[in-house]
């Protein structure tokens, strides 16, 4: 019986820990989604990326209205692999868990949004690649080219690191 118990537990914290990280992604705002979501198709198309990933949690969010509707936003977060191959269309916990044998990526975006739809200009900024190879010069070469972002309206490149998975 305590055995029967002890499963059932490990099973339930199974199951929530999987609900937890999908609440992550939907517990998002609409503008943070728009920016993960992002990064996520820049992922789907790169060559070197073999598997799907989710959203697992934000490190850094900031935005700044400019008026009119318009606001820059810079958001730091983890995308973790799971055990689905690019191209699989369901990325719920249930069908796609999250796999701990692959480095999470880490990304960082920023664009600007008017109407709460993502504008072309400036261009919006992406760069992600695995955690490990993140260097803190690349942290800084980011985070800069975001303050920069919203601070003109220069044309930043969308630019993903992410070596071969």
């Amino acid at each position: 019986m305590k055995m029967a118990a002890g499963s059932l537990l490990l099973v339930c914290a199974v199951v929530l820990c999987s609900v937890r990280a999908q609440d992550a992604y939907d517990q998002l705002p609409d503008d943070y989604k728009k920016g993960v979501d992002l990064a996520l198709e820049l992922l789907e198309t790169h060559a070197g990326v073999n598997h799907r990933y989710r959203f697992l949690r934000s490190l850094e969010k900031s935005d700044t209205e400019s008026g009119f509707g318009v606001k820059y936003l810079y958001h730091h977060f983890f995308l973790k692999p799971t055990t689905c191959a690019r191209g699989t269309p369901a990325s719920s916990p249930q069908t796609c868990p999250f796999r701990n044998d692959r480095p999470m990526i880490d990304c960082a975006v920023c664009y600007k949004t008017s109407a709460d739809q993502i504008e072309s200009r400036p261009k919006p900024y992406v760069h992600c690649i695995q955690r490990p190879r993140l260097s803190p010069e690349m942290r800084t070469t980011r985070t800069q080219h975001c303050k920069k972002m919203s601070y003109n309206s220069g044309a930043p490149t969308l630019l993903a690191q992410t070596g071969k998975h």
